[in-house]
């Protein structure tokens, strides 16, 4: 089993920059597919970003050019720079695991983009 644990999320102002992270628990990390995903109320889960585990990413539309995917294996960890925040940015964010045909999800962390 794996647990992925998310932190940075929060309240910022529109234009503002947030960095979620998540930690997962075994080192199975750097052989897996990472990703975040987020889910606004009423609306579908979407992919926003992902990495391959040899630093390949790729965002959603929405996304590009303001956010930034990154991993660090060593720590066990990926990142999510999001810069020049958006109302429309507002959702729970949630981080995801792929190997080996497992795939896994983290508790999620809420991100409120308001003035």
């Amino acid at each position: 089993q794996v647990q992925l644990v998310e932190s940075g999320g929060g309240l910022v102002q529109p234009g503002g920059s947030l960095r979620l992270s998540c930690a997962a628990s075994r080192t199975i990390f750097g052989l897996a597919i990472m990703g975040w995903y987020r889910q606004a109320p009423g609306k579908q889960r979407e992919l926003v970003a992902g990495i391959t585990r040899g630093g390949s990413a790729n965002y959603a539309d929405s996304v590009e050019g303001r956010f930034t995917i990154s991993r660090d294996n060593a720590k066990n960890t990926v990142y999510l720079q999001m810069n020049s925040l958006e109302p429309e940015d507002t959702a729970v964010y949630y981080c995801n695991l792929q190997y080996a045909g497992g795939d896994y999800w983290g508790q999620g962390t809420q991100v409120t983009v308001s003035s």
